[in-house]
């Protein structure tokens, strides 16, 4: 065989392995959700594992709403007193007992969030019919990681 066959051979090889590796990260989608890689959204994991029927669905996009909306006010308001303790970084004296205050506004603002999901998810127990109660107890073993962070690669 001379050079220029044995050239185009592995040329053509190298190419199709190529495509075959691009069509396998394209195809491969994990539990059917998404790219690679990638977490599903949580509203279509809760819809999946509780198998919400249409008019749940919608009764669970207004929980939704509210939900989004109440966290994202309490989360104005971390904003702001975060703001306001930061700038405290500015004076030659902190004043100890301001400081303190807003600290302990944050951490009146975290009770409310957590609060907040923990309604959540009592109303979401309320849409459920009773054939699916024991799915979203199941559910609920799984909300810390569903909900959490992602973890940075290394540390699981």
């Amino acid at each position: 065989m001379d050079k220029i066959k044995l050239l185009t051979i592995a040329v053509i090889s190298l190419l199709l392995l190529n495509l075959g590796t691009l069509g396998f990260l394209v195809l491969n989608k994990p539990n059917g959700f998404g790219r690679p890689g990638m977490r599903p959204e949580p509203k279509e994991l809760i819809i999946e594992k509780l198998h919400f029927d249409k008019q749940q669905q919608k009764d669970y996009e207004n929980l939704i709403y509210w939900h989004r909306t109440t966290i994202a006010g309490i989360e104005d308001q971390i904003h702001e007193t975060k703001n306001r303790l930061y700038l405290q970084l500015l004076k030659t004296d902190v004043d100890k007992t301001g400081k303190d205050s807003l600290i302990n506004a944050l951490a009146v603002y975290q009770k409310q969030i957590e609060t907040t999901h923990f309604t959540h998810f009592q109303d979401i127990k309320r849409l459920c019919r009773p054939d699916q109660l024991e799915d979203f107890y199941d559910l609920t073993e799984e909300l810390s990681r569903i909900f959490g962070k992602p973890r940075p690669p290394g540390h699981e």
